[in-house]
């Protein structure tokens, strides 16, 4: 469940990514294993599997009826006289207009209750990616493009639900009329069947050939595919700074090249799986031939009447048919196994470890927060933090400052628990948090963070986020305290506008704000603001540092900074550098130590100078 107190947006820097997760998307499962779990979700709608194989069943015995019934009609000519019996004929020609009618009618009512049940496959699918998805580290999230996980949570699923609802109606129809038209051929002339017995081995064998063959292909369309759509989404998101840079042509070159690897590989894989069909449907054509010449033969020998060879030619059709069908969505079989193998690796993906089972409620928070002795590192062997602790006593506020890229979120993430730490302890009123239930702990936080973070929603739903509760009264006082609601008086609909589009249509400065009355609105005893005021211009800053300080009252805080004219008063400063905590004191004490604060200060001191 997402967390009410998460108030901005936020994602780890690409060096805090670990790299082995990124080619954990090609995974491969065995088809078997893809099967099983797809009938699993078919096993959730039995009912309507079991009514479309029973709709099946007796769709394809009424039509696979009517070759019987013309051969008899056919019988029913005496070749030598030339007389015919009339009432044999009409009786079988009424009887097959009767059968194919009520063939339609239930061929009609198997394909609406089979789109009816990929639907709700479909829809159990995306439910199960999304909840997932919700569970799963953050780390998981850098380590894909936006755009490709939701070509599996839409394109993909599309793609299966499509098979299901078409491919499997063949399927099912398929090994109907392949049984029901067998039988059939060996109650009129068994002889004949053995044709089949060349026949249908060589089918089996190239068609799993080229399956092995095909499905890779398939599968690398899917990734290009999903390679596409997170770039797509990656640059119509930057729109902005693409056109201030003057950097269209080269976006569109790149969109190129990444459009074309889609297309090849959409044009390999479906070139390769057409095969399929017309190279099937030639060997069924040559077993059509040996059987017309056989049965010619034992026509002419006695041994089969002209009806009965009649309806064995279209019962070796129908036969021969279903077979060519299945070879002919072999190619669509494989592209929906390539979208289960992405399907399944989300709903497989390993959320975070659940809390241990005698995992304690964070209550009656204090803010009492320290780090004794940890170590951590994102990746093995590549230690950010070393035999580091903190002690930040209630009502405190310890700031965090360095260089871009010097590892200041890290210590946020330990705190919140994003990761955990490999040695050492964050503890929290003098409790391991690792000993206690995540959504208590992150419920005791408060954050603001640099990148805001706005849903589609109104203006009072957006402040009233973490607080369902809260009235329009409570919003407004917020509102005022952050210098928001004078800006949203003067909109039409007021605190009812509604924002699109992570609220484009207002500037990043109000958007900031509007996070920061969010923030003011919640009732949490700990406080993380990572550079929370870093969009808004200097006389608004300033603006809100009254508010922004009285927010942070009686409250244990932990600010990011970038202005270190604003954390002067902090109670404990820590330096980082390189990923490494190089200075830890308050102000005074590390402007007298001389050390790499205190040319950060300067630096700052000057350029604003």
């Amino acid at each position: 469940m997402a967390n009410p107190n998460l108030i901005g947006g936020g994602r780890l820097t690409r060096q805090e990514v670990s790299g082995d997760r990124r080619g954990a998307r090609q995974a491969q499962l065995p088809k078997g294993v893809l099967l099983k779990r797809l009938w699993k979700y078919l096993g959730r709608n039995r009912l309507l599997l079991i009514l479309a194989i029973t709709l099946s069943l007796t769709s394809s015995i009424l039509s696979l009826y009517g070759p019987k019934l013309s051969g008899k009609a056919i019988n029913a000519i005496d070749t030598e006289s030339g007389f015919v019996d009339m009432p044999v004929v009409i009786r079988c020609v009424i009887t097959m207009a009767i059968c194919y009618l009520f063939s339609s009618v239930l061929s009609y009512l198997l394909n609406f209750v089979t789109i009816r049940m990929s639907r709700g496959i479909a829809k159990q699918m995306r439910h199960d990616i999304f909840e997932n998805m919700s569970r799963l580290p953050v780390r998981f999230f850098d380590g894909y493009q936006t755009g490709d996980l939701i070509s599996t949570v839409t394109y993909d699923v599309d793609t299966v639900n499509q098979s299901l609802s078409t491919d499997l109606l063949q399927i099912l129809n398929s090994i109907v009329t392949v049984s029901v038209s067998l039988g059939m051929m060996l109650s009129i002339a068994p002889r004949l069947v053995l044709i089949f017995l060349v026949t249908i081995p060589v089918t089996v064998f190239f068609t799993k050939w080229l399956t092995g063959v095909v499905r890779p292909l398939f599968r690398k369309r899917s990734a290009k595919l999903g390679q596409l759509n997170g770039f797509v989404e990656e640059m119509l998101s930057g729109q902005k700074t693409i056109r201030a840079y003057g950097r269209e042509k080269e976006v569109v070159d790149r969109f190129d090249e990444k459009n074309q690897a889609a297309v090849d590989a959409y044009t390999v894989a479906e070139a390769n799986g057409t095969i399929t069909g017309p190279s099937v449907n030639c060997i069924n054509n040559f077993s059509l031939a040996l059987v017309c010449m056989f049965g010619s033969l034992m026509f002419l020998g006695g041994k089969i009447g002209l009806g009965d060879l009649s309806s064995f030619v279209m019962y070796s059709r129908k036969f021969s048919g279903p077979i060519n069908e299945v070879a002919n969505i072999i190619a669509e079989l494989q592209s929906a196994f390539a979208a289960t193998e992405r399907i399944f690796y989300l709903i497989d993906a390993e959320p975070e470890k659940e809390d241990a089972p005698d995992a304690e409620t964070l209550t009656q928070v204090k803010g009492d927060v320290q780090l004794q002795h940890v170590d951590f590192s994102y990746d093995p062997g590549k230690p950010i933090i070393k035999d580091f602790s903190l002690h930040a006593k209630p009502g405190s506020l310890t700031a965090i400052v360095g260089p871009t890229g010097a590892g200041k979120t890290t210590i946020i993430n330990l705190l919140m628990r994003f990761y955990d730490v490999d040695n050492g302890a964050v503890l929290v009123d003098g409790k391991d948090i690792r000993g206690l239930k995540r959504d208590s702990l992150r419920r005791a936080y408060t954050m603001v963070l640099q990148d805001t973070w706005l849903f589609h929603g109104t203006i009072f739903e957006n402040v009233a986020y973490g607080h369902p509760d809260a009235t329009l009264e409570d919003v407004i006082r917020v509102c005022k305290a952050a210098h928001i609601h004078s800006y949203i008086s003067r909109l039409p609909q007021g605190y009812d506008t509604v924002l699109t589009d992570n609220g484009s249509s207002i500037s990043k400065g109000q958007k900031q704000l509007l996070t920061i009355a969010r923030a003011m609105l919640l009732d949490a005893h700990m406080l993380i603001l990572d550079e929370a005021t870093s969009n808004v211009d200097t006389r608004t800053e300033e603006q809100i540092q009254q508010a922004m300080w009285k927010l942070m009252e009686g409250k244990t805080c932990f600010v990011i900074a970038h202005r270190l004219s604003t954390i002067r008063s902090a109670d404990h400063i820590l330096v980082m550098r390189d990923g490494q905590v190089v200075e830890q004191g308050n102000h005074a004490e590390l402007m007298a130590a001389d050390g790499f604060y205190r040319q950060l200060y300067q630096a700052q001191f000057d350029a604003v100078s």
